[in-house]
């Protein structure tokens, strides 16, 4: 199983930490590393997330493949590489919701780093929570287990789990826990040398300390 509907949003994981959200008329692409041959991207997407610059996040081949003429791209204050067209850069506390929101889409930038590993200080990254037809949406970003995530409400997270650059299974899980959404799932393992981790032990994890919270490991191409 690739992807799951939660309410009328479809959610594909393209592997890595790489998603495509469908939903109220809208396409979005988070971290689009590797985008399948045989997946449809029409026009190309109303809206691209970039988490951080990491290769594995950011791909420009992979985004060519599925920008479009009218694609709005969003990426952190700090990235270095150059866009043409509509790409707009967000700190984490911008809040794009209202009459700022992107082609009627809520989206809000949260934080995400590690706390002790190198990889991804603050400030170089984010994490988004999307709004489509009512559901939230959390995608950690390549982070640790940080203070900030005790504020986030979502339905669904998509939570990293390879420890050597992000949290592992016993962190992601206390998010899991923390934040309670009806929906998470693993992310960012399996695709990357040096990500290996196991997304049935988060499962178990998260069914020992929040059974209500429904685990789905989707299976990428």
């Amino acid at each position: 199983m690739r992807s799951i509907q939660v309410g009328s949003v479809l959610i594909e994981w393209l592997g890595h930490a790489g998603f495509l959200l469908k939903g109220q008329g809208r396409v979005i692409f988070i971290d689009p590393y590797v985008v399948p041959d045989d997946l449809d991207v029409g026009e190309g997407a109303d809206i691209i997330l970039l988490t951080h610059e990491h290769f594995d996040h950011c791909n420009p081949e992979s985004i060519r493949q599925v920008r479009g003429s009218m694609t709005t791209t969003l990426i952190p204050e700090n990235m270095s590489l150059k866009f043409r067209g509509d790409a707009r850069r967000v700190i984490e506390g911008d809040i794009l919701d209202g009459a700022l929101a992107i082609k009627g889409v809520n989206i809000e930038v949260v934080p995400a780093y590690n706390l002790q590993k190198p990889n991804h200080p603050r400030g170089d990254g984010v994490g988004y929570i999307v709004e489509l037809d009512g559901i939230r949406i959390y995608h950690a970003g390549d982070s640790d287990l940080i203070p900030e995530m005790k504020d986030i409400k979502a339905d669904v997270v998509l939570l990293p789990i390879s420890e050597a650059y992000t949290m592992g299974e016993e962190d992601a899980s206390e998010v899991a826990a923390m934040i309670g959404p009806r929906v998470a799932i693993p992310m960012h393992y399996g695709c990357v040398e040096g990500t290996e981790a196991d997304p049935q032990r988060f499962k178990e994890l998260v069914n020992e300390k929040a059974p209500d919270i429904e685990v789905i490991i989707l299976q990428d191409r």
